[in-house]
């Protein structure tokens, strides 16, 4: 009979031979030592003393720092209103979230402040493991190529520069499910290079003029001066409109293309348009007008702030040949494009004061109720609108 077992006979008859009078206490030990195989001796010492509780096993190994029950709460209501920020950037992230999360919510122990700031990301991951969630599906390419002035416009030669302020790379994400065929609404993404400060704003089936309207807007909005233009040749860019706009100022802005089928020159670009537009709006189709201005409602407003003042990004430092291998070293701290913005010294004292004093307004978790909220009412929108264009 397994330990276990014979525990449980124990507790069983232990109560019995309690209450029982002498004879039937007899026939009670008789039944536990045919049971359980105790030698009476033995049967007799277990059923004299009283019953001991049960005691839990002592975990192996050292003894916990970071204690799941105490940390894991905050850690993942940080991280959920974070946009589910990797390990590494949610690290860096962790100390400026934490002040608002004591406004937003609860004021926490020294002890457990202490502990989220020193917190490793190798230690984020295994306390997050159980609420990681998969990926969505792929969506597809709205690009074409386009030759109206595609030998007006040169190729970028070699990387980008991202050591100053100013370079600025622009694509669009189409809104289209499954089929680019007709028409649909279009994100628009515009990335400064330097400091990863990025904006989106819709825009209806790409034409010219909607694209020049909101490059327009933008440029008079961003925090810094736009010095050069860089985007892939998608025939949505390549028209007369931009290109005078561009070139036909008294201060040119050089505007420059990615090579054919070389998706990575615009790679800066390419990879908001999943964190700053896929994660929000996911894959469906966009197809009424009517969209436009709600979706741009929320683009210039909560979204930018959330994702430029409080969502940390990694820089790449350098890159180098080993071995036949690519090597690529990062910066160690993590920053977010308000903070790298602060640090420049190309931007004006007085860009950098109103920068502060928009940052000293903003909560990050009342972004974060916004932004799931605006999205339930356009998606609440989008279907009203489908439902009505069936029916006529």
């Amino acid at each position: 009979m397994s330990l276990s077992a014979k525990r449980e006979s124990l507790t069983r008859i232990h109560g019995r031979y309690q209450r029982a009078g002498r004879a039937h206490k007899t026939r009670i030990l008789d039944e536990f030592c045919a049971t359980c195989g105790y030698h009476r001796k033995s049967a007799l010492r277990l059923l004299h003393r009283p019953l001991a509780a049960p005691t839990a096993r002592a975990r192996p190994g050292p003894k916990r720092t970071y204690d799941p029950s105490v940390l894991l709460p905050v850690l993942k209501i940080i991280w959920l209103s974070s946009d589910q920020l990797c390990s590494k950037l949610l690290r860096a992230a962790l100390p400026e979230w934490l002040e608002h999360y004591e406004h937003q919510h609860t004021p926490l122990p020294d002890e457990v402040k202490e502990k989220l700031r020193a917190i490793s990301p190798a230690q984020i991951d295994r306390l997050l493991r159980p609420a990681r969630v998969g990926q969505s599906r792929k969506g597809l390419s709205a690009t074409r190529p386009g030759t109206l002035l595609r030998h007006q416009v040169p190729t970028r030669g070699g990387p980008a520069d991202t050591s100053q302020p100013g370079a600025v790379a622009v694509d669009t994400v189409a809104h289209c499910d499954d089929t680019t065929a007709g028409d649909y609404v279009n994100s628009l993404t515009f990335t400064e290079l330097f400091s990863g400060w990025t904006e989106n704003r819709a825009v209806w089936n790409q034409s010219s003029h909607a694209i020049l309207a909101q490059v327009k807007e933008l440029e008079a909005s961003v925090p810094f001066v736009m010095t050069s233009f860089h985007r892939d040749n998608g025939s949505e860019f390549l028209h007369w409109p931009l290109h005078e706009y561009l070139t036909g100022r008294r201060w040119q802005v050089p505007w420059t293309r990615s090579r054919a089928y070389r998706k990575n020159d615009n790679a800066h670009c390419e990879q908001k348009n999943w964190t700053h537009v896929r994660q929000l709006l996911g894959y469906e189709r966009f197809g009424p007008p009517q969209l436009v201005p709600r979706l741009n409602d929320l683009y210039g407003q909560e979204w930018s702030q959330s994702q430029n003042h409080f969502r940390p990004t990694f820089k790449l430092e350098k890159r180098e040949k080993k071995g036949g291998k690519t090597v690529k070293t990062y910066e160690k701290k993590p920053q977010t494009p308000y903070q790298r913005l602060l640090a420049s010294g190309r931007i004006s004292e007085a860009t950098k004061e109103r920068l502060r004093s928009e940052h000293a307004g903003l909560n990050p978790f009342v972004l974060k109720k916004s932004i799931e909220k605006k999205p339930q009412n356009f998606f609440t929108a989008l279907g009203n609108l489908d439902r009505e264009s069936t029916k006529t």
